[in-house]
C-alpha cells in the first residue's frame, strides 16, 4: 500500500494547525507552508513517526512557492502515493471597515494570500502530478462571505468568491482529463479562531455585523477549530468528492 501526500497551506493557526494535527499519520506524507514552521507539529510528527515537512514561506509572494512545490511534486516517486491532495487553506485579513480604510500593501497581501496563491499554487499541483495515476484532490477552504456580501469584508469577500469560482472552473477543466483532479471549494462553517477575534472586536462603525459576531460566540456556536478540521477531513474522504465543485459542510 502506497502513501498519501497531503499538501497544506496557512498550517501555523487555527483550523490549519488543527487540520495538520489531524493529519499526522505514518501512512501520510504532509507537506505544510506558511509564514512560520510550528515546533510543537514537529515534535508530534516525530513522536508518531510521521513524515512531516514544514516550509516557512509568505504566499503573500506566491510565485517562489508555487515554483518550489512543483519541484519538490516533480522529484517524488509517483508510484509510491495512492491519493494526492492539495488544501488551499491560507488565507489573509485586512482590518475590518471599508476599503479606503485599509492600505494598499493590505489589500494586496490579502489577495495575492486568498487567490493568487491558490490559484497558482493549485496550477503547480497539477503541472507536477498530470502524470500521476493516483487519486488527486483539490480543496480550497472557502467561506460563506463568498457566497454572501458582507460590509467591512470586501476583500475577503472578494478573495473568497474567486475562489468558488475558480474551483467551478478548474473542475471543469480537469473533468476532461484522464486521472484528473476532483476540485471542492468548501465552506467550514463558523470557526472560533483569531479571525473571530477580530471581527467581535471590530468598530460597529465599520462592520455593522458585528453584533452578529458576538452573538454566535456568546450562544456558543462557534466549532472549535480541532471539531472544524475533523468535518473538512470526513467531507474530503467521501466517495462523492467534487460532484459538487462549491460545496459546505454544513450542507452535507
Amino acid at each position: 500500500m502506497g502513501q498519501h501526500l497531503y499538501v497544506l497551506t496557512g498550517a501555523s493557526r487555527g483550523m490549519g494547525a488543527a487540520l495538520a494535527d489531524q493529519l499526522l499519520a505514518a501512512e501520510h506524507r504532509l507537506l505544510c507552508i506558511s509564514r512560520h514552521r510550528s515546533a510543537a507539529l514537529a515534535a508530534r510528527a516525530e513522536a508518531a513517526a510521521a513524515p512531516c515537512e514544514q516550509w516557512a514561506l509568505d504566499l503573500a509572494e506566491p510565485l517562489e512557492a508555487a515554483a518550489r512545490l512543483q519541484r519538490w511534486l516533480a522529484a517524488l516517486d509517483a508510484d509510491g502515493f495512492e491519493s494526492a491532495t492539495l488544501i488551499n487553506n491560507a488565507a489573509a485579513l485586512t482590518r475590518i471597515g471599508a476599503i479606503d480604510d485599509c492600505s494598499d500593501a493590505e489589500l494586496s497581501s490579502a489577495l495575492r494570500v486568498g487567490l493568487e496563491a491558490p490559484l497558482l499554487l493549485s496550477a503547480a499541483f497539477l503541472r507536477a502530478t498530470r502524470s500521476w495515476t493516483a487519486r488527486k484532490r483539490v480543496l480550497n477552504i472557502s467561506s460563506g462571505l463568498g457566497r454572501r456580501a458582507m460590509a467591512g469584508q470586501a476583500s475577503y469577500c472578494a478573495t473568497k468568491a474567486g475562489m468558488d469560482h475558480l474551483s467551478r472552473a478548474l473542475a471543469l477543466d480537469e473533468a476532461g482529463r484522464p486521472h484528473g483532479a476532483a476540485v471542492v471549494a468548501l465552506a467550514p462553517g463558523v470557526i472560533d479562531t483569531d479571525m473571530q477575534v477580530q471581527l467581535r472586536s471590530a468598530d460597529p462603525a465599520g462592520f455593522p455585523d458585528r453584533a452578529n459576531f458576538v452573538g454566535l460566540k456568546d450562544q456558543g456556536l462557534l466549532l472549535s477549530p480541532a471539531a472544524a478540521a475533523a468535518r473538512v477531513l470526513g467531507y474530503l474522504q467521501r466517495a462523492d468528492f467534487g460532484a459538487n465543485p462549491v460545496a459546505d459542510v454544513r450542507e452535507a
